[in-house]
């Protein structure tokens, strides 16, 4: 294994940026892979098995990997890509912490006449045992009065609830459903938008730790670490997609 420098992208194969990565190395990766056929990365493909192993051997323990993916729907199904992949993951050793939706507010939703407007992707949490950091945001309105309430935490066998008496705050904790709007990139098929990765960095990591994407496209999980203190590595192997997230990192986060 060589000496990777932080804070840097590298123009290669995330299986070759990983292979100088020791045991236990990453804090946090954030990354959405080119799923099935839905968007061509300049003709590059990957080796899905291979990497989610690799992603196990580098995270910590206690690290979390957020993988952010969707199917394609071909003569009328869908691949069901998603879910192999995050049964892979638990095969390998992850835990599936959470299976969130971001929903994409604003956005053009595709369909077909016989199903419902699709307008999601999901985001598999993935914890190397449990998540050493979790820092959850707390920015929803409690319907109830806040102060101290009765409140139900499950339902008895006789069907009456199970009461608890505690102190609501004005804002609980958010639910795992996200609308964030869609990010539009002409530079890039498939940009995050930067308000979504700011919020998972800010939910599993802390200031000064290291954060990883392994397809970091337009560089955006690299720009969003450098304003929220932390550090980074990205391996993006389209020489374009890299030389596109270089400039954006080294003009928009002065």
């Amino acid at each position: 294994m060589g000496t990777l420098e932080i804070n840097k992208i590298y123009n290669e194969d995330c299986l070759a940026t990983m292979a100088q990565m020791p045991d236990g190395f990453i804090d946090l990766t954030i990354t959405s892979p080119p799923y099935d056929n839905m968007r061509i990365y300049n003709g590059y493909v990957f080796d899905f098995n291979k990497i989610a192993q690799e992603l196990y051997r580098v995270t910590k323990n206690g690290g979390v990997v957020v993988w952010i993916v969707n199917d394609q729907t071909k003569n009328g199904s869908e691949s069901g890509t998603s879910f192999k992949q995050a049964l892979y993951f638990k095969e390998i050793g992850f835990n599936l912490g959470d299976t969130m939706i971001w929903e994409k507010t604003g956005a053009g939703a595709l369909g077909s006449n016989i199903f419902y407007l699709q307008n999601f992707e999901y985001m598999f949490i993935l914890t190397k045992g449990k998540p050493k950091t979790t820092n959850l945001i707390k920015d929803r309105e409690n319907k109830i009065k806040s102060g101290i309430n009765r409140v139900s935490t499950g339902i008895k066998a006789d069907g009456t609830h199970k009461l608890r008496t505690i102190e609501l705050k004005p804002y609980g904790k958010r639910t795992n459903i996200w609308r964030i709007n869609q990010q539009q990139n002409s530079k890039h098929p498939a940009a995050f938008p930067e308000s979504l990765v700011k919020d998972h960095i800010i939910s599993w990591s802390n200031e000064g730790d290291l954060i990883y994407d392994p397809f970091i496209g337009s560089g955006t999980v690299a720009k969003v670490s450098i304003l929220n203190n932390r550090l980074f590595i990205g391996s993006e192997i389209s020489l374009e997609y890299c030389n596109i997230a270089n400039n954006r990192i080294s003009v928009k986060t002065k």
